[in-house]
């Protein structure tokens, strides 16, 4: 019997997991087998050895980049970011790596789980067999599936990739651009398909999480977070998919392939967009805060569908067509492979439908990525950061507070009331030849876990900076606090707070805690001021054990507070309490 507390051992559950997956795949090629449909050798038709080798490289590469270029093999759950955003066209190496490096171990599996999911149905639908009339196989490069499988794919993935970095508005970093680029190609030829990979990329995820902790017992606990739809890069995602879909139009006119029908494609490019927050369009306001679009965002979404569902125009079969493709070859209603017409009955006159659907979705797509050319092509600020900055090899890193953001205003943009000539308080960190401008730590965030790491470098090195966030909590009142920035052994004060004033009055005295700016380690870095009818009297905050006393009030602490008493009694007023962090380290 479990109580509270217990769970079972990990062996055995991993032993359910696996036993019970295996299982569940042989159990599934036989009912495939059993009902006449041979999916391995369709598999083989299509891909060499019927494996998809070309996701397999990308993803490998992927992992590759984090592990070996950010570091993430010596810290795998904080490796080097900043240097590998796509800052702008200043900095080549950002612009080069932005869409194959991530933030951290979740931003990297999620992406990796989402490319096993898709990418497998953009190599399917491509193929590593030349498909053109009177091509054949090792007749040329072109046609070899060895190249195809090995070298062209993973090199078209990476262009995707560079040109989704290159025309992405601001410093992103991720495969997510790519990822959609494969969602966009696999909705144009098997949107069902793909609304099925959503679902399949989340079991990836739950898989990889379950081998890894088999249980896990948890309870409420305060955290910082963020809106979930401001971590995503909407511009980025979107120009993914649109390249995508112009992709998949492009190679289907070109093949003359036969596309599923307008509705199918309307209805799986609608959930696809929903399913993947596309519909999140948000405004940056600065200091941590974000407005949200969703009836904005939901109607582009709606247009989007339209024009996906516009590229498959007298494209798809007839439903007879469809059925009997699926009784004859054993294929799916929703592949697009080996399918052709049988006893088409659709009218046979050319649609210009389609092409002027490739055409729109090129603009679109010059519309999306043109948005980023101009900041890509502008250095961040370089005006002086306030403090003295830590520096390292290029970098500047310090604190500071309400200051002008020196990545987002560079260019002073205003719509609808909305600006980009916002601020922003935190770690910041500045590098103006890398065109490095980012608040690395924000000030809500310091402020819930006390300390945080900032981690600068390149390839092949990396360097942390500590900030680390020091308060006393005014009774009723705000919170004085200290920020101090450590490397390699020195620790220097950032910056210090406005005075907090507690609500009590004690003995008509006023109390105010004081965030001195004395230097890292004083002794007594916060003192009480107290002001009464013009009188003015400061004080040091007692530690320990310690009293302080002025005007027949006396200060005490007692473990994380501190009480005044006033005379010779025993009452006793709290006046201020250390500020309580929850590391997240």
């Amino acid at each position: 019997m479990l109580v509270v507390g217990q769970t079972l051992p990990s062996s055995p559950q991993l032993v359910v997991l696996v036993v019970g997956s295996l299982i569940a795949a042989v159990a599934g090629v036989a009912f495939e087998r059993r009902a006449g449909r041979r999916p391995v050798a369709r598999l083989r038709r299509r891909l060499l050895l019927g494996v998809p080798w070309g996701t397999l490289v990308s993803a490998g590469g992927v992992l590759a980049v984090y592990l070996f270029i950010q570091g993430g093999l010596e810290a795998w759950r904080n490796p080097v970011v900043v240097p590998f955003r796509a800052w702008s066209y200043l900095e080549p190496l950002g612009m080069a790596t932005a869409a194959f490096g991530h933030n951290g171990p979740g931003h990297l599996l999620g992406n990796l789980t989402a490319t096993l999911a898709f990418a497998p149905l953009v190599e399917y639908a491509w193929g590593h067999f030349p498909e053109e009339r009177g091509a054949h196989t090792f007749a040329d490069a072109a046609s070899n599936p060895y190249v195809r499988a090995f070298l062209v794919f993973p090199a078209a993935v990476v262009a995707v990739g560079v040109g989704t970095a290159v025309f992405a508005l601001g410093p992103v970093i991720g495969f997510s651009g790519v990822v959609f680029a494969f969602a966009g190609f696999a909705l144009v030829y098997y949107p069902l398909s793909t609304v099925a990979a959503l679902v399949v990329s989340d079991g990836l995820g739950l898989a990889y999480r379950a081998l890894r902790a088999p249980s896990l017992t948890a309870s409420g606990r305060p955290a910082f977070v963020t809106p979930w739809w401001a971590d995503i890069a909407i511009q980025g995602h979107a120009l993914g998919l649109l390249i995508g879909i112009f992709l998949a139009g492009w190679l289907a006119q070109r093949r003359g392939s036969d596309l599923p029908g307008s509705g199918r494609l309307f209805v799986g490019a609608l959930l696809v967009a929903v399913g993947q927050n596309l519909w999140a369009v948000y405004w940056f306001l600065g200091n941590g805060e974000y407005v949200l679009f969703r009836a904005v965002g939901l109607g582009l979404v709606a247009l989007l569908a339209a024009l996906v569902a516009a590229v498959g125009v007298d494209s798809g079969t007839t439903l007879s067509a469809r059925l009997q493709a699926v009784r004859t070859d054993g294929g799916s209603p929703d592949s697009a492979d080996d399918r052709r017409p049988v006893g088409d009955d659709t009218d046979s006159r050319p649609s210009l439908v389609a092409p002027a659907a490739l055409l729109v979705l090129v603009l679109v797509v010059a519309a999306v990525a043109g948005a980023a050319v101009p900041t890509n092509l502008v250095s961040v600020g370089d005006d002086e950061l306030p403090g003295e900055p830590v520096e390292i090899r290029g970098y500047d890193v310090t604190y500071a507070e309400n200051v002008q953001n020196g990545m987002v205003s560079v260019i002073d943009v205003g719509v609808f009331g909305l600006s980009t000539d916002v601020n922003t308080s935190g770690v910041i960190v500045r590098n103006p030849d890398r065109g490095v401008w980012t608040t690395a730590v924000s000030e809500g965030r310091l402020a819930f876990a006390g300390r945080q790491r900032a981690v600068v470098g390149g390839v092949g090195w990396r360097e942390e900076v500590t900030a680390t966030r020091h308060g006393l909590s005014a009774a009723g009142g705000p919170t004085a606090y200290r920020v101090t920035l450590a490397h390699d052994g020195d620790e220097r004060l950032a910056y210090h707070s406005e005075p907090a004033r507690a609500e009590p009055r004690v003995a008509g005295w006023n109390v105010s805690l004081v965030a001195t700016d004395a230097p890292a380690g004083a002794a007594s870095p916060f003192r009480l001021n107290l002001t009464r009818d013009g009188e003015r009297v400061s004080l040091p905050v007692p530690t320990g054990n310690e009293t302080v006393a002025a005007d027949g009030v006396r200060f005490v602490r007692e473990d994380r507070a501190v009480f005044a008493l006033v005379g010779n009694t025993t009452t006793r007023v709290r006046v201020a309490r250390t500020e309580t962090y929850r590391n997240t380290e």
